[in-house]
């Protein structure tokens, strides 16, 4: 999460109280639905690439990463629902508040450039097919994922600097408090919110948009309207993702706009929202296994518990088909082809296509044998 879960327990946590505020209940309500579908949902999905998909995608292996990613971050959560319900401020010292700010940060980011790795993966598969054959290969898949977790790593370091155990005194007790801080300084806080934004929604969401963008033209321009289990499933996971974290980044742009413009109702609008859409973003990391039951529920009758893996293994045979039409240039009739062959026996005369080349045994041989190489690891 690249900010304050914890910014809630500052603004409505009271340490004597004995009732917990709606705001705060609202946070342990979405936390606990986040833990409780999101860690075992993970886990399962994880369980399900590794155990039971004997094909993998691509794109299977993309979302067993994301899965992974999901299902660490949401360890934290007991963290933070002992934080809202316990009314006695951060327990776990400075170095824990910085660690899991900066790991939910991570999480943000390479969750957001997996789902452009799947979009930029069906892209080639669609416009550049035979390049998109060449690359994927387990060794530069495994340089992609590396690039990606590095990447985020590298990305969220502003993260640790801008949270802090801030230490509260109060007459009866002295309270910490794991929130944002900027050193008093406008520009460190512009700064942060506008990376974050940048690099986390702005940049990835263009190179998604123009990805999706091509292949929609290249498919509509081949007549080809197939939609493939795959091709949905990526759709719902960038959906998704954008529902959950859009709110926030627009906070993000609305704060900004206040601190250029010194304006403080603006401020304060953003940082009352702020905690709200934080919570709410959270549960991104729990929504994926929910989609992915959805997609797969066609499944659940036939193969129960293996299902998911059903539905990854659709995504295997989906891609290939694919790239083979592309490659294809367009989508070929066997009826037709065959009525037509026929036709000319019984005539006595041998058929002739006028791309008799093409549609000679040597190129059907190797169409064949690219559709059996396609989207396979090497």
């Amino acid at each position: 999460m690249a900010s304050n879960i914890t910014t809630t327990i500052s603004q409505q946590a009271a340490p004597a109280s004995s009732s917990l505020s709606v705001s705060a209940q609202i946070g342990i309500t979405i936390l606990t639905l986040a833990f409780v579908l999101g860690f075992p949902g993970n886990l399962f999905v994880a369980w399900s690439v590794l155990c039971q998909v004997k094909k993998r995608s691509v794109t299977c292996l993309l979302v067993l990463n994301l899965a992974l990613a999901d299902a660490f971050v949401l360890l934290s959560a007991p963290l933070f629902l002992r934080y809202l319900a316990g009314g006695r401020g951060w327990e776990f010292g400075s170095a824990a508040c910085k660690l899991v700010h900066y790991l939910s940060s991570v999480n943000m980011y390479v969750s957001i450039y997996l789902i452009c790795l799947m979009s930029m993966d069906r892209w080639l598969a669609v416009t550049k097919p035979f390049l998109s054959q060449r690359m994927r290969t387990k060794r530069s898949l495994l340089v992609l994922l590396l690039v990606v977790w590095v990447m985020a790593f590298i990305l969220s370091l502003p993260m640790p600097f801008y949270r802090s155990n801030v230490k509260i005194p109060l007459p009866n007790i002295t309270l910490y408090l794991c929130k944002p801080y900027h050193w008093n300084s406008v520009g460190h806080k512009v700064f942060q919110y506008l990376f974050e934004t940048i690099m986390g929604c702005v940049v990835p969401f263009s190179l998604i948009n123009t990805c999706y963008a091509s292949v929609i033209c290249r498919l509509q321009n081949a007549r080809f309207h197939r939609r493939g289990q795959g091709s949905r499933l990526i759709l719902m996971i960038i959906c998704a993702f954008a529902v959950f974290w859009l709110p926030y980044h627009i906070v993000n742009i609305i704060e900004v706009i206040g601190l250029l413009q010194g304006s403080d109702s603006v401020m304060k609008a953003a940082q009352t929202a702020r905690p709200n859409v934080t919570a709410f973003a959270y549960f991104s990391s729990a929504i994926n296994p929910i989609l992915y039951v959805f997609a797969g529920s066609s499944h659940i009758r036939q193969a129960g518990l293996s299902f998911m893996g059903k539905l990854f293994e659709a995504t295997y045979s989906e891609s290939r088909s694919t790239s083979t039409f592309t490659r294809s240039g367009r989508s070929s009739s066997p009826d037709e082809s065959s009525a037509l062959q026929t036709l000319s026996v019984k005539l006595g005369k041998p058929f002739k296509s006028k791309n008799k080349e093409k549609s000679s045994s040597s190129g059907v041989s190797k169409d064949i044998e690219t559709l059996a190489s396609v989207d396979q690891l090497e």
